[in-house]
């Protein structure tokens, strides 16, 4: 190896990262409703940028070939991971995150380590979705105990039970106004309260506010003061709350343990690839090698799923 080759070898990882960046802005361009040109420049038609024009093809090309069979990026678990994307934009968007992944592992260690990349970019989108849909809930559930004191605190000023849900969207935090506003348009659009409730509550996966939809049915069914049965049904959720946190913070070592030992592994190899990688090489180069490396994928796969079911407590 010459002496300039560390020097090409960082100018390389540098182009490789300034691609991915231009490509995050090509395709999470904002998407806000700007002032329309006709507005600001009567008379003056609006024509679209050369990389508009590219961008809106390749997402259009992406909705109509790839979207439809696409296993990944659905609409409701973008939904459910809080992302205004559209499915075409995301799948266009690990595409492009691949390729340059790839470029990296290539100029690192060759074909083996590019195609190991492009391979785990997709199961890295899946990971990053569940992991952005669990934290949204989990601020959702934080939330919820507060929202249904503000729901009753509604019904006992005089409000109805929508005008109490609108309230709550308009003066929650997200995730929590973004589930109440789309609880009020639906029902603006005739759709009934307690479908969207039982529609919210399964896309959240929250037990608790299922309770609350069940309160509120059970109310218009046979009626009483539903301020008092939320008051209940907010104390209860507070408690639980507060429970969860217990055990939270119990099983805390037990996950950071975890975590350690998934990462030491991977890092390892990592840390390997990049300052040695004739280290590593005869994994690549021999049929051996590649059964070894499938075989270590796998079993790191089942360990980490069997120490993600010692560490969480259901309760």
């Amino acid at each position: 190896m010459t002496a300039t080759s560390p020097v090409l070898l960082v100018l390389g990882l540098l182009l490789c990262f300034a691609a991915l960046g231009f490509l995050l802005l090509v395709t999470l361009r904002g998407r806000e409703a700007n002032i329309e040109l006709s507005r600001r420049r009567p008379g003056v038609a609006e024509q679209p940028s050369v990389l508009t024009r590219v961008t809106a093809s390749a997402s259009s090309f992406v909705d109509r070939n790839v979207s439809r069979n696409a296993s990944f990026g659905s609409v409701n678990s973008l939904e459910e991971a809080g992302l205004r994307i559209g499915q075409a934009d995301y799948i266009l968007l690990l595409g492009c995150i691949a390729v340059t992944a790839g470029g990296i592992g290539f100029v690192l260690a060759g074909w083996g380590l590019a195609l190991l990349f492009v391979l785990l970019t997709p199961i890295a989108g899946i990971l990053f979705l569940s992991i952005m849909a669990g934290r949204r809930r989990a601020k959702f559930e934080a939330q919820l105990g507060d929202t249904v004191q503000m729901l009753s605190g509604g019904l006992r000023a005089g409000h109805s039970l929508l005008r109490a849900v609108d309230a709550v969207a308009q003066e929650s935090d997200a995730p929590t106004s973004e589930e109440f506003a789309r609880l009020v348009n639906e029902t603006r659009l005739g759709r009934d309260l307690k479908d969207s409730m039982a529609d919210a509550a399964g896309r959240l996966r929250s037990e608790d506010f299922d309770w609350t939809a069940q309160a509120i049915e059970i109310h218009r069914e046979v009626g009483g003061d539903l301020a008092e049965v939320l008051d209940h049904v907010g104390a209860t959720i507070r408690e639980r709350m507060q429970i969860k946190g217990q055990v939270k913070s119990l099983s805390a070592e037990g996950k950071l343990s975890a975590y350690i030992l998934i990462a030491l592994p991977v890092g390892i190899f990592l840390f390997l690839s990049i300052t040695n990688p004739g280290y590593l090489g005869v994994l690549y180069t021999s049929v051996l090698g590649w059964i070894m490396l499938g075989f270590a994928v796998v079993l790191l796969a089942v360990g980490s799923f069997w120490l993600s079911r010692v560490v969480k407590i259901k309760f």
